[in-house]
This record gives C-alpha cells, sequence and structure tokens, in this order.
C-alpha cells in the first residue's frame, strides 16, 4: 500500500509539473492593426483586462491580454504601424536629382526600405515577433491595408521566417465583428498587394522623372518664377488638373447666343401658374415675333389635357465613400480631405463602419434594426428611428459592391460629439435611416393648353408623404401649387415675348471634380481628396469664393504645353487604363509584371518625346508667366556635371557611370546603384585620361559605349599614337588584360571568358568590385600581358597603322574597321618571329637595327631615333668595337613598373660587361626621351643559333645582379656560369616579343647588386611558377631582407617567404601585400626568442611572430 501511495503522488507531481509547463510555454501571438486607435479599441472588444506598455515608437503602444484562440488560451500582444511602414525608393545615386538623366529612372532598380521616421515601429514588430509563433494581420480591409500588412509581413518573417500568418477580415470595429473576424481567420490576398506594388512602382518612376524633367529645366528657363518652384507631376493629379484647366477654357471660349421665347401665365386669386412653351426657345427673333403675333391675334387658351399621376422622390442609396465627399462637400461645407480624417477618426473610436468603401448594398446578414435601435435615444431624429423599426428597415440598395465592406453606416449611439465631427456623424446617421426608410410620395398634375395652335405646358405638385424628407434635410422637395382645370376649359392667360442669351457652364466645384474622377476612373475612392489636395497645394489650382476651381498659370502653361505635343497627358485615358488593369490583377485575370512593364514603357515613349519637344512648355508657359524664357539646350535638361553612361551594370542592371575620383587623382567606372550593388572597374596608372564617346560598339551592342583612352606617355611598347577610342565592353580581350578588369565586371554572363590568363584572374576575384582600393601601383605590365604568348602575332615593320581591311582579334572576330588594343598599339620598329628567325640563321648585323638609318627605331612621340654613343664615364661608356652586334634590347621606363623603382636603372643603357654600347633617342628630346634602345655589341643572343647550334654565352663569370630587357631582375651567384635564361631550360623567361630575354649585369651600387639567383626553381609559387626574389626596400626592421613572392605582376597567388627562414609562410597567409599600412610594427627576427631572452610578442590575428595586429599581412 505503501508503494501505491508512493507511486500516485510521483504521478500527481509530474503531472502538476507538466500542466505547469504547459502554461509556461503558452502561445503567443502578435497582433498588428493599422493605428494605434484601432489597436486599442480592438484590444478592448477582446479583453476587459488589458496591461499596456510602450514601444520604441512613443505613438504605438502595446497592449497585452488573454484570449483563447485555436482552442487554447493565448498570450496576446496588439500593437500597430501608422500606415505605410515600407515604401519604394530608388536605389544609390538615383536618389539625387542632378546624379543621373531622369529618363534613366524608368529602368532604375527600386528598392522597400523603411520610411524614415518609421525605423522605431519597425524595431517594435522585430522585438515582439522574435517571442510569438503568430502573426494575425488587423489592418483596414482594402487594397492600402492589404498592403500594409504585408509590409509588416515581410518585417517579421526577415526575422522569424517559421512564423506562422493570418489575416483579420472585418469591416467595422465592434466585439461582434472582431470575435467573427478571430473564428474566421483568412490567409493575406497576395494579388490585392501585388496591385498596389504595381502602382507604387509606376507612380514613383513616373512622378519622379517628370517632375525632376520640369522642375530642373524650368528653374533654369523661368528663374524670375520657378527658381525655387517644385513642378511636380502625378499620373492622377495631371488628369485631375486637366479637369479643370478643361472647364475653364470651355467657359472662356464660350459664345453667348440670343434666344427668344413665349411666356404665358395665368393669374387667379393670387396664384399665379407659368406655362411653358414647348418649342422651349428660337434664336431667331422674327420668327419667334410672328408665332407671339398670332398668340396675341387670338389669345383665349383652351385646356387640352388634365394628367394626374403620383410621383415619388426616392430615399438617398446607402453611403459610400465618393457619395460621402461630395454631398460633404456641397451640404456640409468641409472638403473632401477634411471630411475623410473625421470620417477615419470616428471609425478608429467605434461610432461609424469603415469609411473607404465603393459599396452601396447592404449584405443580408447586418441585423439593421439593432442598429436603428440605437438611435431611438437622440431627441433629433430618435422618433423617427422608431417609425422605421415599427414599419420595418427597408433599404434601398445600390449596384456596386467592392466585396470587402458594406455600406458606411453607424456602429453606436453617441451625444458626446462637437464641431466637424458631429456634423459629419449625424450626416452619416439621418443617411442611413432615410436610405433605410421609404421614399417620399406626391401627386403630379400636368395641364396643357392650346393658344392659336402653340401648346404650353404647366406642372403642379402636391406632396402626400414626406417620409425620409422628414429626417434627411439634405433633399429639398418642394409642392407647387396649381389651379384646378377641366379639359376643355378656357381662360385669357397673360402673353409675353421675352428674350435671352445662354449662359457658360459653371466653374467645377469640388463634388463636381470627385464626380468626374470617378465617372473616368482618376484614382480611388480613399485617393480623390489627396489628388485635389495636391493640385491645390502645388498651385495649379486656386479656389473662387471659396468654391470654384480656377486654374492657375503654371497649371494652365503646362496643360497647353503637354497638349501642343500631342500627347492627352491632362486626358484621363493613361490612367483609366492602369486602374482597370489594377482591378484585373485583383481578379487574378492579368500578371502584375506584364501591366508594369507595359505601362512603364507607354509613359517612357511619352517622356522621351516630351524631351526632345520640351521647348513647347516653354514657350506655353512664356505667356502666361510673362516672363522671357532664359535660353538652354532645345531639348531636356541641362544638368552640370552629369556623370556619362559607359554601360549597363552586369550584375543590377543600372547604369555604369563614368565618375572621378575625390582627391581628383583620375577617373573610374561605378554603378549607380551603389552602395546597393558595389561594381566597379577601375583604371590603373598608365590611364592618364579618359572620357566616353557618343558613339557606341558595334560588336558588344548598344549599350556599351566606346571610351576615350589617353595613355601615360611611354607606359606601354608602343610608337603610335598615346590616345585612342576603345571600348571595354569585353570584345578586346587583351584592352581588358592591359587594364587589369575584370570581365564580370563588364559582362552579365559569366561564360565570357578572354583567355585562359584573363579568365583565371576572373575566376580568382571574390567580388563582383575590383578592389576597392584602386589598382595597385606596384603591379607591372609585363610584354606578354599584352600580346599572350599563345597568340601567333605577326606584326610588320612598316605597318603601324593597320590596313582599312584588317581584322581585330576580338572574342568571336571583331567587325572590320573596328579597331583593338593590338590593333592601336602595334609596334612598327619590331618585326615578326619569322623575320628574328631569319635574322638568327642569316647572323646579319644589320637585320636587327640598320646602322646607317635611324627610321627604324621610332620614339614614342612618333619621331625617328638618332644613333648615339656614351661618352660618359661608367659601366656603358664605349670600351670595344670587336665584334659587331648581335642582338638590340629595349625597354620603356614607365611608372607601371617596367623597373622596379628601387633598382636604380631609370636613365641607364642595356649593358653587358664588355662591348661597345649604343643607344637610340629622338633628337628633339634629348636625353629626356622616354623611348631608349641600346644597342650593344659582343653580346651574345641568348637563343640557340641556327648556325652554331649552341647557347650563347650570357657574360662573364663575375659576380653581379643581372636583369632582362624587359624589367624582370634575374640574379646570378659566383659560381654558376651557365646560362639560366636558355631556351632549353625550364626557367626560361620570354620577353613580350615571344623571345627569350637577354641577361644583363646590374652595375649600379645598390641592394640588386650582387644578390642570388631572382628565380629560384627550388623555390615554387602556388601557381606552380619559380618563386621571385625581392629585397624589402621599406625603412623598418626588415630592410635588406630577402624574400619571395608570386612572379606574376597580375592575379598573383598570395604565395610569401622569407629567403633566410627557407620555409613558406603559408600559416599567416603573407602576400605581397605585406608591407603595407605597416605603421610602427616590431617586425624583427623569426626566432621565437628575441636576444634577451625573453619571448617575442605574436600577432593577435595571424598568430606568428615579427608583427602586430595592426600591421599584420592578412589585413
Amino acid at each position: 500500500m505503501f508503494l501505491i501511495l508512493k507511486y500516485l503522488r510521483c504521478s500527481v507531481g509530474a503531472f502538476s509539473r507538466f500542466s505547469s509547463n504547459i502554461s509556461a510555454t503558452k502561445m503567443k501571438v502578435l497582433n498588428v492593426a493599422e493605428k494605434n486607435d484601432a489597436a486599442k479599441t480592438l484590444a478592448g472588444f477582446m479583453s476587459s483586462n488589458i496591461k499596456r506598455r510602450e514601444g520604441f515608437s512613443k505613438f504605438n503602444k502595446i497592449y497585452e491580454f488573454e484570449y483563447m484562440l485555436f482552442g487554447q488560451k493565448c498570450d496576446m500582444i496588439m500593437t500597430s504601424v501608422s500606415g505605410h511602414l515600407l515604401g519604394l525608393e530608388f536605389v544609390g545615386s538615383y536618389r539625387h536629382w542632378r546624379s543621373c538623366n531622369p529618363l534613366s529612372l524608368f529602368d532604375a532598380p527600386v528598392v522597400k526600405q523603411c520610411i524614415p521616421g518609421y525605423e522605431d515601429i519597425k524595431r517594435t514588430l522585430e522585438r515582439e515577433i522574435r517571442k510569438c509563433s503568430v502573426l494575425i494581420i488587423w489592418t483596414d480591409c482594402d487594397r492600402e491595408g492589404e498592403s500594409i500588412g504585408f509590409e509588416v509581413i515581410e518585417v517579421c518573417k526577415a526575422v522569424k521566417p517559421s512564423i506562422k500568418i493570418y489575416r483579420a477580415k472585418f469591416s467595422e470595429i465592434t466585439s461582434q465583428s472582431v470575435k467573427r473576424a478571430l473564428q474566421n481567420l483568412a490567409q493575406p490576398d497576395k494579388r490585392t498587394n501585388d496591385a498596389v506594388v504595381v502602382r507604387q512602382e509606376l507612380d514613383l518612376r513616373i512622378g519622379a522623372a517628370f517632375t525632376r524633367f520640369q522642375t530642373l529645366r524650368l528653374r533654369q528657363v523661368f528663374p524670375q518664377n520657378l527658381s525655387d518652384s517644385l513642378v511636380s507631376y502625378g499620373s492622377c493629379q495631371f488628369p485631375t488638373l486637366g479637369f479643370v484647366v478643361e472647364r475653364y477654357k470651355a467657359i472662356e471660349s464660350f459664345i453667348p447666343e440670343s434666344f427668344w421665347k413665349i411666356k404665358v401665365i395665368h393669374e387667379k386669386n393670387d396664384l399665379c401658374v407659368d406655362f411653358s412653351w414647348k418649342r422651349v426657345r428660337l434664336f431667331d427673333q422674327l420668327a419667334c415675333q410672328c408665332f407671339y403675333d398670332l398668340c396675341i391675334e387670338n389669345p383665349v387658351a383652351t385646356v387640352v389635357s388634365v394628367n394626374s399621376k403620383p410621383k415619388s422622390r426616392w430615399r438617398p442609396l446607402p453611403l459610400d465613400t465618393v457619395e460621402l465627399e461630395k454631398v460633404g462637400s456641397r451640404k456640409l461645407k468641409i472638403n473632401a480631405k477634411e471630411i475623410m480624417r473625421i470620417a477615419e477618426k470616428l471609425y478608429t473610436q467605434g461610432f461609424i463602419s469603415y469609411p473607404r468603401t465603393e459599396t452601396n448594398i447592404f449584405p443580408k446578414e447586418i441585423n439593421l434594426s439593432n442598429l436603428i435601435g440605437m438611435q431611438t435615444a437622440d431627441p433629433a431624429w430618435g422618433e423617427f428611428a422608431g417609425r422605421v423599426l415599427q414599419d420595418g428597415p427597408n433599404p434601398r440598395n445600390g449596384t456596386k459592391s467592392d466585396k470587402a465592406h458594406p455600406p458606411i453606416h453607424p456602429i453606436k449611439y453617441t451625444s458626446g460629439l462637437s464641431g466637424a465631427e458631429q456634423k459629419v456623424y449625424e450626416f452619416v446617421v439621418r443617411r442611413f435611416l432615410a436610405c433605410c426608410s421609404k421614399d417620399a410620395q406626391g401627386q403630379e398634375t400636368i395641364v396643357e393648353i392650346n393658344i392659336a395652335d402653340e401648346l404650353f405646358v404647366a406642372n403642379g405638385l402636391m406632396i402626400t408623404a414626406r417620409n425620409y424628407l422628414d429626417v434627411y434635410p439634405y433633399d429639398k422637395w418642394s409642392a407647387k401649387e396649381i389651379h384646378v382645370y377641366e379639359v376643355g376649359g378656357q381662360f385669357r392667360p397673360n402673353i409675353e415675348m421675352a428674350d435671352g442669351t445662354t449662359s457658360p457652364p459653371k466653374l467645377l466645384t469640388e463634388a463636381d471634380l470627385i464626380a468626374l474622377m470617378e465617372k473616368h476612373g482618376i484614382g480611388t475612392d480613399a485617393t480623390h481628396a489627396d489628388h485635389i489636395e495636391t493640385i491645390k497645394s502645388r498651385l495649379y489650382v486656386g479656389l473662387e469664393n471659396e468654391k470654384f476651381f480656377v486654374p492657375g498659370h503654371l497649371g494652365m502653361g503646362l496643360v497647353e504645353g503637354y497638349d501642343s505635343m500631342g500627347f492627352p497627358m491632362s486626358k484621363p485615358n493613361l490612367r483609366a487604363e492602369l486602374e482597370a488593369d489594377l482591378v484585373k490583377i485583383c481578379e487574378g485575370r492579368k500578371n502584375p509584371e506584364i501591366v508594369l512593364k507595359e505601362q512603364i514603357l507607354k509613359y517612357k515613349e511619352v517622356f522621351e518625346v516630351a524631351l526632345q519637344q520640351a521647348a513647347k512648355i516653354d514657350e506655353a508657359l512664356a505667356i502666361y508667366l510673362q516672363e522671357q524664357p532664359c535660353q538652354v539646350e532645345t531639348s531636356g535638361i541641362v544638368i552640370a556635371d552629369l556623370p556619362s553612361v559607359v554601360y549597363k551594370c552586369p550584375a543590377c542592371g543600372s547604369d555604369m557611370v563614368l565618375r572621378t575620383k575625390r582627391d581628383g587623382s583620375g577617373k573610374f567606372i561605378s554603378c549607380m546603384s551603389y552602395p546597393q550593388c558595389k561594381t566597379a572597374v577601375w583604371f590603373p596608372s598608365i590611364v592618364e585620361a579618359v572620357d566616353v564617346s557618343n558613339d557606341t560598339c558595334a560588336q558588344c551592342g548598344p549599350n556599351y559605349h566606346k571610351l576615350k583612352f589617353k595613355f601615360r606617355r611611354g607606359a606601354l611598347p608602343s610608337y603610335s599614337v598615346p590616345e585612342d577610342t576603345l571600348c571595354i565592353g569585353g570584345c578586346d580581350r587583351d584592352l581588358l588584360e592591359i587594364l587589369s578588369i575584370n570581365i564580370a565586371n563588364v559582362r552579365p554572363s559569366a561564360s565570357s571568358s578572354l583567355g585562359n590568363t584573363q579568365s583565371s584572374a576572373i575566376n580568382s576575384s571574390d567580388s563582383s568590385v575590383n578592389s576597392a582600393r584602386g589598382p595597385s601601383s606596384n603591379n607591372t605590365l609585363t610584354g606578354n600581358a599584352f600580346f599572350p604568348a599563345s597568340d601567333n602575332i605577326h606584326l610588320p615593320g612598316n605597318a603601324r597603322n593597320p590596313p582599312q581591311n584588317a581584322r581585330g582579334r576580338g572574342r568571336g572576330g571583331q567587325d572590320r574597321g573596328q579597331r583593338s588594343i593590338k590593333d592601336i598599339f602595334q609596334r612598327p620598329g619590331t618585326f615578326s618571329e619569322t623575320s628574328v628567325s631569319n635574322a638568327r640563321s642569316n647572323a646579319n648585323p644589320d637585320s636587327f637595327i640598320d646602322q646607317t638609318s635611324d627610321a627604324t627605331v621610332m620614339c614614342n612621340c612618333n619621331q625617328a631615333a638618332i644613333q648615339l654613343t656614351v661618352r660618359k664615364d661608367g659601366p656603358n661608356k664605349a670600351s670595344s668595337a670587336s665584334s659587331p652586334p648581335q642582338n638590340s634590347t629595349e625597354w620603356n621606363r614607365r611608372q607601371t613598373g617596367a623597373f622596379s623603382s628601387d633598382s636604380g636603372l631609370g636613365r641607364s643603357a642595356n649593358t653587358s660587361s664588355f662591348g661597345q654600347t649604343q643607344f637610340h633617342r629622338n633628337p628633339s628630346h634629348g636625353m629626356a626621351s622616354d623611348r631608349f634602345n641600346s644597342v650593344t655589341s659582343n653580346d651574345s643572343f641568348s637563343g640557340t643559333s641556327s648556325s652554331s647550334g649552341t647557347s650563347g654565352s650570357v657574360g662573364p663569370s663575375s659576380v653581379n645582379s643581372t636583369f632582362n630587357s624587359f624589367g624582370r631582375f634575374a640574379m646570378q651567384s659566383n659560381n654558376d656560369t651557365s646560362t639560366p635564361f636558355n631556351e632549353s631550360a625550364d626557367n626560361a623567361i620570354v620577353c613580350s616579343c615571344n623571345e627569350n630575354a637577354l641577361l644583363l649585369t646590374v652595375r649600379k651600387e645598390g641592394p640588386n647588386k650582387g644578390a642570388a639567383n631572382s628565380y629560384d626553381n627550388d623555390v615554387r609559387c602556388r601557381c606552380g611558377g619559380p618563386g621571385k626574389r625581392l629585397i624589402v626596400q621599406k625603412e623598418g626592421p626588415n630592410k635588406g631582407r630577402p624574400f619571395y613572392t608570386c612572379p606574376k605582376s597580375v592575379d598573383q597567388c598570395q604565395f610569401f617567404m622569407w629567403a633566410d627562414e627557407g620555409s613558406s609562410d603559408s600559416a599567416s597567409g603573407s602576400s605581397s601585400n605585406w608591407g603595407r599600412n605597416n605603421r610602427g610594427g616590431r617586425g624583427g627576427s623569426s626566432s621565437s626568442n628575441s636576444s634577451d631572452g625573453k619571448k617575442k610578442r605574436k600577432c593577435g590575428n595571424c598568430h606568428e611572430e615579427g608583427h602586430t595586429k595592426r600591421s599584420c599581412p592578412n589585413n
């Protein structure tokens, strides 16, 4: 028994703990309403025990309570937004008015982001959703409310993607409606949201493009009147302005006409009855005079007929938004925007139903009797409400329904309102009671008389039952009393001939304007008031007598200017088509993407023509503004320092534009969507100047503009002009390789490769942007960077300019006449492989350089060089001429690194340890010429001679540092007398002309004199090649210390190894950039302990000794 009791006790304890765990893990539900007032009211209907706390936004509180949902008790968290939380905006530079051509806004990328000022609301949602498992959207059940709900969903799902989402459907904020919504939770309507997003994007693109165009241009053209004005444009506001202008112009152009008519008056017992002529009026005075004379000759009137029939005055339809705006503006004397503001406030307070509805049919499930019964307590209309209850509510229904909300009606009775709120609430109640009542009844009598065969008619009305008129004073129906007439009776009336003139139509009132907008489909019932308010605030229209709309000078000029172009910009056609398409999107009958593309294309075509014919707007406005327009470009707008578009971004489709660096040191190409898109192209230091040409590339397409390059003099192996117009779109592989441009930054497809060398450089890049620091100034453009060794290039010596029919070697073959970088920078002083081979076999000393003619060697300035002999004391001074020259060497001193900046070889000629040294220079430039060729005797060619079949000697076997003729340093040890650059050797180095490099000796004092072999086959870099040995030149503890790095000038494999350590620093990932930002680093020996026995400090980044975290090569 004891064991049983103990078991039961343990079971009860376990169950209690389980129950407490369940209660501790109660489901949390986040509820989000559209406004704080709505959230407070909704929470009040769900629970009477509410705890309120603050959110990040002081205007949007958080309400917590418990509620039975999904069959269990849940912790409900109710908060709100303040309308739209997210908005569409252009990215990057497209946001700035003067950063791009307005035409590009039709294709510019847009992003949805938090509206400025609402960041605290977004933070509240992100914090609250983390502890909830369910999200319920309580925004208004219309298009805009659905879109706001999706914005809340987007914010919450970004934090918690697994959140469950529901939509509460309701039309009024009442206890019954709230409970019904929670019992019938649905899913958000994506199609409705799609329609709103399409409308938002179109409004943004169209409005921004036209507004910037109008404002920027008209400020320049009319500086006296419009220098500070915002000349906005909207696809809804402009047709609204068009209605006002059209009516005003109709009145201005109206020509009154005179008319005449006959009046018959029967007066008896102080009661006058007017009879109207059935001909109404005549515009010919003589004809009317003839009829009048006939009537005067026989003035007796005979009663022809007397008809009496019942007549009804129909009660009003249920109230929708448009009717609320129209009748409220006309009868209450409150403008439409203010009426809607008050109505929304009454709705959030729970006094009336949702005020934005297109429905004028009461659904059957609404209990009208209960709603009417609430109004019986009012002293003004309570008695009438009681009569309606006795007879039974019988509402008159219309034909419209948005299938979302019922007509506007009162929810509960209140007597605590005042001012405009009381007026609006009273109108809603009286309208509701009137539509549930009966029509007014009357008896109409129509009497027809004959005078001299001319017929005249009089009407009389006797009201028998006023019905709805008793509660609805906004309708007038007056009785009209007439005499009692019998058929055949005669009497003698007074006969007169009156004249008059026709009158023009009246100016539009706000009610008239709303009616026209609804008729033509401009905007929605929820936006009519906003569009009207916009054209008023922009001074496009004004009010006459605080009632009638009159267009302003600016509005008239804009409408007439666009009309003169032949476009119906002020007509409702374009916008009406869009509104119809949006309805079809909501119904699922149209694809939103197709609608967006079609509408953008329509407005873009209109905008392009507007740019071309912008002068017509100037002419129209000049008349109304009475200001002489300033002379600007005949079309479009003038934006100072507008960046030039080069091509479309391959990553996001935005414009890639040419920009100037902040320090003014050069230019680069970047995406207009920066910082969202960081695609960029940086030019190396060899580019001295660059500009965008108006020409496009025939091979790459019309979206690729050519660039006008000006290269630094002496920077390229060229005798040609240092500037030309080239394309970087990918058609010229060599140009991209020279400029170190990643093809992924100019071509949208990764499959567009530029050969093996460039492809590897592209594939090794880990971002879509060239280095944000720009091209390294230490990069050296070697010869085979211009002409890959895999290409068989034959450049004839006299072909400085290629023939007209020459075809470039761009990918896929270039069109005839299309010039590539190889065509531009052909070296007219060099020879083809065939000519070099012949020169070797013939051993003709003149086959390389004509000693008697200097025309074969050209300076960079395209002038013929002259041959001189070094006379100055030094290693290059002429010492012997016993052997004829067997080879000519050349190099270009250029800042891109043909020679190391520390090598001290800036002006020394190519030398050997013996023989005569000669060089060529431009006589007009003196020794300062950048083009420098040396002719060396007794320097044997490093390749294999066809006559001897043996390798040529390189030079004496003395201990000297050597370098090849295209600027790569090579080191030769004391005992190494072999030819390290022999063609048969694996470590042969090839010059840019595809020949083996000539090994020469460095004589100048410096760190490279007497150094070891610069290319060590025993040390291999990560890409498989021999490691390149260099010496640290920077001041610091490592100065003079040798190291190995990758020999490539571009696309290095990041290999690094200290030469005195004997093992690669692979753990630290050091690279050739190890010396950057080395400010104050300790450096030092590679041993783990210093000389004093203390352990050296290690880097906090890579945990290696010899440097600090601040100077770590991995930074």
